[in-house]
Formats: structure tokens, C-alpha cells, sequence
């Protein structure tokens, strides 16, 4: 099985996800035998199950920028004719007692 030049976007992560789901769940190849498998049996799984080819890009990536940096001003409200209404609160730490 050659791994060397398989595009990594072809590999599935719901295949691996179920084949180390299914290896901790059996608790198979626990104790390493005196060979050591360097794809062992997720990478086998993935690799028997590659997905296809992904097509090219037909466009370009590209970044969408705003018209306009500045908010948009609403037509139906008149902002010169707002009421405001302040108000002062002042609290003082020591209650005064009658």
C-alpha cells in the first residue's frame, strides 16, 4: 500500500473517527506486536476509504468588502427631533439618620 503522495484532502475524518472508535471499543492491537506498524489499522481504514478527487476552483478566493465603511442612515427617522431626557442621581455613602 503506498501512502507517499496521497493528497491528505482526500482522507476522511468520519472513516478515522469510526475506526478508533471501533479500536477502543474491541481494545484491539493493545500490545504492540515486535513489528510496529506504522499506519496501523486507522491509517488502513483511511486509506481504503479516500474520497474523490476535489474539483478546482473555478473563481478565485476573494474577500468581500462593505460599500461603505460608514453606517447606513435610515430614511424614516429624524434624528434632529429626538426628546432626551437627563437626569443627575446623586447618592451619598453614609445615610443621614433624623
Amino acid at each position: 500500500m503506498a501512502t507517499a503522495g496521497t493528497d491528505p484532502d482526500r482522507a476522511s475524518f468520519s472513516v478515522a473517527l469510526r475506526a478508533a472508535r471501533d479500536q477502543v471499543i474491541q481494545a484491539a492491537n493493545v500490545i504492540a506486536d515486535t513489528t510496529i506498524d506504522l499506519i496501523g489499522a486507522i491509517g488502513r481504514a483511511v486509506l481504503d476509504n479516500l474520497m474523490p478527487a476535489r474539483r478546482q476552483r473555478t473563481s478565485p478566493r476573494a474577500v468581500k468588502r462593505p460599500l461603505s465603511r460608514y453606517a447606513y442612515k435610515s430614511l424614516r427617522v429624524d434624528r434632529r427631533t429626538y426628546k432626551a431626557t437627563i437626569s443627575i442621581d446623586i447618592l451619598s455613602t453614609n445615610p443621614i439618620s433624623p
